[in-house]
């Protein structure tokens, strides 16, 4: 912290840094985030179960939850290959809950750990191509190349 803040003031914030990481981090291990239905077949847990959702209108909620759970209907897709999708859509997404969960659910529907290695490997060629196609429309844009 800065020298020039008065002493008291540098105490009073480090205390309070203090505190705020204390309840952070026990909040967090009390109630972990899961940012989707921990159902196989998508049925929604409470908010108070899963930390989730709590600021979302209980009607959303329910039209989300009854979206997520078709999406999980048998279909031309099996089971496993719809984990699959969700952990290469998980981590174009950035939503870490979402891709631990699925991790668990692949691996309960069969996937071996080389499915799941090709998925995110997958994920990580088409995050590559993305930023190869934002920067060629950025230097298309501005008119330069650089190599």
């Amino acid at each position: 912290m800065s020298q020039s803040m008065p002493r008291k003031k540098r105490q009073s914030v480090a205390a309070a840094k203090k505190r705020s990481a204390r309840a952070s981090s026990s909040s967090a291990s009390a109630h972990r985030h899961v940012p989707f239905p921990e159902e196989d077949n998508g049925a929604p847990k409470a908010p108070e179960q899963t930390g989730s959702y709590s600021m979302v209108d209980p009607r959303f909620r329910e039209i989300y939850f009854q979206f997520y759970k078709e999406t999980y209907r048998p279909s031309v897709l099996d089971r496993k290959t719809k984990e699959l999708v969700a952990i290469s859509a998980s981590l174009a997404a950035k939503c870490q809950g979402c891709l631990e969960g699925h991790i668990k659910k692949a691996l309960k529907f069969g996937a071996t750990r080389e499915e799941i290695s090709e998925t995110i490997a997958i994920a990580m060629g088409v995050n590559a191509a993305a930023i190869v196609d934002l920067t060629d429309i950025a230097a298309e844009s501005l008119g330069i190349k650089l190599f």
